[in-house]
């Protein structure tokens, strides 16, 4: 869940994770730890058709989730950090 401010330059100010609700660390509008952003847009053949499911999940309960699947996650390893 992200929070801006009201300002015109709606900087980032809070991030909280979907799962656990732990306050991730911002700073300058930047969330400085791991955390994943989800968009996820349903399209036709959906319960959901048509709607947009926004959520962020701390690195701990992304670990948790991703050590349930069947199929693990594909990794590769990161040639620039920006």
């Amino acid at each position: 869940m992200r929070k801006f401010s009201e300002q015109e330059s709606r900087c980032l100010t809070e991030v909280r994770c979907n799962c656990c609700g732990r306050k991730m660390m911002i700073r300058n509008g930047i969330v400085e730890e791991g955390c994943v952003c989800l968009n996820v847009p349903f399209g036709f053949f959906s319960e959901k058709d048509g709607q947009i499911h926004h959520f962020d999940l701390c690195e701990a309960c992304y670990d948790r989730m991703i050590a349930d699947f069947q199929i693990p996650v594909e990794m590769e390893e990161a040639t620039e950090l920006i």
